[in-house]
């Protein structure tokens, strides 16, 4: 008597799981590129409010209206004129101002979520 176990699945379902795992994976990819690309121009607006915002601090207090920046893209350390007010922004940043002006605007760029222009004060800066 030859008994054979059912137990087990098939090849054919197997490859139906996988193909469905690699659909999934392949919906979720591009959602996690846009909320991480989402998220690094989050962090850069927040970092061009803080830079604007210790700029403004620096104008009072030294009554004048433009201080120069000097940025470490490797490790996003601020020094000069401004590092008594912010000592640490993002890092990566291709573009970063090295001076702000009142009333003018400047602009901040990550390769990851692209070039953003702000006022002086670090709002987004619409024509």
């Amino acid at each position: 008597m030859n008994i054979r176990s059912k137990k087990g699945f098939t090849l054919v379902e197997i490859m139906i799981v996988v193909v469905i795992i690699a659909l999934l994976a392949a919906m979720a990819l591009p959602a996690f590129q846009k909320v991480r690309q989402n998220s690094r121009a989050s962090a850069m607006k927040n970092d061009a409010r803080q830079l604007a915002s210790a700029a403004q601090q620096y104008f009072l207090e030294n009554n004048t209206t433009s201080v120069n920046i000097a940025y470490t893209s490797s490790t996003g350390a601020i020094t000069g004129n401004l590092q008594a007010y912010v000592k640490q922004i993002g890092t990566g940043y291709t573009t970063c101002p090295t001076a702000i002006t009142a009333d003018s605007t400047f602009t901040m760029s990550h390769a990851l979520c692209g070039s953003f222009t702000f006022n002086s004060e670090g709002q987004i800066y619409h024509n």
